[in-house]
């Protein structure tokens, strides 16, 4: 009975969330950053609608996994919706399980009278947005107090803040909580402290971010190879870590090396090749997704108004270089395989589902 609890909620449902949640805020990240280039900036829009469908897109993934009626599925879109904005940086949170408890008790009624789409609707959405009113802003809050951590270790010695945020922000973009989110709510990122007193604590914390996420993202992709071919290295490599999710909660070890890497890159990052965040404060939470950590983090450096008031170096450039992608693939190998040999890691641990 247990068994079944955990595979139907948090790895089916969890599975299908992260999915819903590439499909509208991840993708749309990704069309805004195409947006930049001369002559696509309509994508910016078009970036803007997904990014917003996030909450829906998500609880109607939810509602898909459970295999509940279709009146169910499209009423927590409106759920989800709810959830994700009450919810602010636990969005995402707040809609797995809000959006869980919404569809269960709509298929409680769904078909079970003559006026089913005027009754399936009305309670899906009365339960879920009534437990988003009630509920969502407490788990908001509660994702708050690791951006308040996050935000406290930025201020600490450098070496120690990039190990402890590289971890906890490459964790929770492997998590169901949106570390853009949280990373442009703290304003991980020295642009806006360029002209004031160049505190560059914020700008190290972004940089340590960067680092941790994109250390998740690549490790994982490389990791999970022999199970997942080119499909899953593109998926997880510039997608999302979430995707695992599941496969995480079934054995818990597989996230052993993507985190010790993050936790060996911030720090390399940070004090040995001198990394800085000036570009946008999402982009220290999206890792390579899209290649928008490295991306975010190049235009920082070139823009004139806000930017890296100091000299671009090639050690900078280098060490974008291997903390981004090679470091994270080549370390998360090595503490992987260590982890096969010793029998805590077996074939099909990483296996992605259809």
């Amino acid at each position: 009975m247990v068994k079944k609890i955990l595979k139907r909620y948090f790895i089916d449902a969890m599975g299908a969330m992260a999915q819903g949640l590439f499909a509208s805020l991840l993708i749309g990240t990704i069309f805004k950053a195409l947006g930049m280039i001369p002559k696509l900036e309509f994508l910016v829009e078009i970036g803007g609608y997904a990014q917003a469908m996030a909450g829906p897109a998500m609880a109607a993934a939810i509602a898909y996994s459970l295999k509940a009626h279709p009146l169910v599925i499209f009423s927590a879109a409106a759920v989800g919706h709810a959830a994700n904005a009450l919810g602010a940086a636990g969005g995402p949170l707040a809609v797995f399980f809000i959006a869980i408890v919404a569809v269960e008790v709509g298929m409680l009624v769904s078909k079970k009278t003559k006026v089913d789409i005027i009754v399936t609707p009305f309670v899906t959405i009365l339960v879920g947005c009534g437990l988003s009113i009630l509920v969502a802003p407490y788990i908001g809050e509660a994702v708050g107090y690791i951006s308040d951590f996050i935000g406290w270790a930025s201020l600490q010695a450098p070496f120690v803040a990039s190990i402890i945020i590289s971890v906890v922000v490459g964790v929770v973009l492997t998590l169901p909580i949106s570390s853009a989110a949280i990373c442009a709510g703290l304003l991980l990122t020295g642009s806006y402290a360029v002209h004031t007193n160049g505190n560059e604590g914020l700008a190290i914390a972004g940089a340590a971010a960067v680092a941790g996420c994109c250390a998740q993202m690549v490790g994982f992709a490389i990791i999970s190879f022999r199970e997942n071919k080119w499909g899953g290295l593109l998926s997880q490599g510039i997608g999302t870590s979430m995707l695992q999710m599941p496969n995480i909660i079934r054995h818990p070890q597989i996230w052993i090396a993507p985190t010790v890497a993050s936790a060996i890159t911030g720090p390399l990052a940070v004090c040995v090749f001198g990394l800085r965040m000036y570009g946008a404060a999402i982009n220290s939470g999206m890792g390579t997704c899209g290649l928008l950590g490295p991306i975010g983090m190049i235009l920082g450096w070139f823009d004139k108004v806000n930017g890296y008031t100091a000299d671009v170096t090639v050690l900078n450039w280098i060490g974008l270089v291997l903390v981004c992608f090679i470091l994270p693939a080549v370390l998360s190998f090595i503490i992987n395989e260590i982890l096969r040999k010793i029998g805590l890691v077996k074939d099909g641990y990483m296996k992605l589902e259809d």
